[in-house]
């Protein structure tokens, strides 16, 4: 005889919508591969009238407060797709963990923020808090970690994880756009939000990088020690410049354990042409991870969107239907190795720096040198023509664009040889410096 496993769904935008999309088609085959018959019973939204994409909700239970749904008897499993870190889905959340009920969530802010707390509560109750859906959309990432490389010690990960920057990124440097004609196309398309501020600036991406540290490395989720910058001081030359070097700018999340600790840092990167990661191009997102026996994987899939991230909510739905329970980041939650960060300024690699240096005798003579007492080696330079600035009173400036690479080098030695450039005069701007991540 087949049991049917009773959902209570909060929020109906649209991942609530698409999730109803998905019952209505799956139905059957979802009963077939897990034994067990899933059914929305009850929902709970902000607006009882608004149209759900022609879906009928007043065949469901409706709650005003998606609190007092969430501990309801009427309901075996809350599906939590409000979003925003606080309340009403903080307090919801709560309220269905300490009533036992397992919970699914596609919400990477609220976890980001008060994951640790969740996987206790969850663990005291004896049930799932599952969130596929709250990293990269589509893509099983949060399996992979938490169940597929259970037997591996994950050593890196890293990824694109955020649509939206990947979409600019790809448009600058496959159609030549300034960033700010790029963005507006996003924002016309639905792409970028009227403030885009949570994506272009980095922090959409940090926080599924929380999470995936989380997994990664058995951790308290500890988003404050993340070092965030975002797309958004990224030019046109910049794009062109590293095409010309041979690779491609990516907004990155990246997560490493070191000797010293465990690094998480999101920042425009470099990434070879050719590479599989600087393949991935438009709103898809990509996560690579790296582990001492399988070797590196790599998952590639849409990020965001009403069906594929319905589809990883409906995944951990199923996991539930089928009574399968993992702890939530992967070791129980009492395990949890409280986070140590390793300072950013002893990350090791590669840079891309542009200068505008002044149009004197000596400059690039200079430079060099500051360089070279700093320790670091170039790898590769590219020097352009004279271009005349400035004007009015203090008359034009001569300057000249300057473009190095570097070998590998301590960011500590490159931030000081940068601000010693700086400070005795030898740029007409502020340097820019991109890390470069040779995958």
């Amino acid at each position: 005889m087949t049991t049917t496993l009773r959902l209570g769904l909060a929020g109906l935008g649209t991942v609530g919508t698409g999730l109803l999309d998905l019952l209505a088609s799956h139905t059957g085959l979802i009963e077939e591969r897990t034994g067990v018959s899933v059914a929305v019973v009850a929902v709970s939204a902000r607006d009882r009238k608004r149209d759900r994409g022609g879906h009928d909700i007043s065949r469901y239970e409706w709650f005003g407060d998606p609190v007092a749904m969430a501990a309801s008897e009427t309901i075996d499993v809350f599906v939590e797709l409000m979003g925003g870190e606080g309340d009403p889905a903080k307090a919801a959340v709560e309220a269905a963990l300490k009533a036992g009920k397992p919970v699914v969530t596609a919400n990477k802010a609220l976890l980001a923020h008060h994951g640790t707390a969740f996987a206790r509560l969850a663990d005291a109750a004896g049930v799932a808090l599952n969130f596929e859906a709250a990293v990269a959309g589509g893509i099983p990432i949060v399996k992979t970690l938490r169940e597929s490389l259970a037997g591996n010690q994950v050593r890196q990960v890293f990824g694109i994880l955020n649509g939206t920057c990947n979409y600019i990124l790809t448009k600058m440097a496959d159609e030549g756009h300034d960033f700010a004609d790029v963005l507006a196309e996003a924002q016309a398309l639905g792409y970028a939000e009227a403030d885009p501020t949570f994506d272009i600036g980095g922090f959409d991406t940090a926080h599924k990088l929380a999470l995936i540290t989380s997994l990664a490395f058995g951790t308290e989720v500890d988003l404050e020690s993340i070092y965030i910058e975002g797309i958004e001081h990224i030019t046109l030359a910049d794009m062109r410049n590293a095409a010309n070097l041979g690779y491609t700018i990516k907004l990155l999340g990246v997560s490493v354990a070191t000797a010293d600790g465990i690094e998480q840092r999101v920042h425009p990167t470099l990434v070879p042409v050719g590479s599989q990661i600087a393949d991935v191009d438009g709103v898809f997102n990509a996560v690579a991870v790296k582990g001492d026996f399988a070797g590196e994987l790599i998952l590639e899939g849409k990020g965001a969107g009403a069906h594929p991230t319905a589809s990883s909510v409906l995944s951990d739905i199923a996991d539930i239907a089928r009574g399968t329970r993992v702890s939530t980041f992967g070791v129980p939650a009492a395990k949890l190795k409280p986070y140590s960060r390793a300072r950013m300024r002893a990350h090791e690699g590669g840079y891309y720096v542009a200068l505008e240096l002044f149009d004197r005798s000596g400059e690039v003579a200079a430079v060099a040198r500051t360089l070279s007492e700093e320790g670091i080696s170039i790898e590769s330079i590219v020097q352009r023509a004279p271009v005349s600035t400035g004007g009015g009173t203090t008359g034009k400036r001569r300057t000249a664009p300057f473009i190095l690479i570097s070998h590998d080098t301590l960011e500590s030695a490159m931030r000081g040889a940068l601000e010693r450039i700086e400070e005795e005069g030898h740029a007409a701007s502020k340097p820019r410096m991109i890390r470069i991540e040779r995958l």
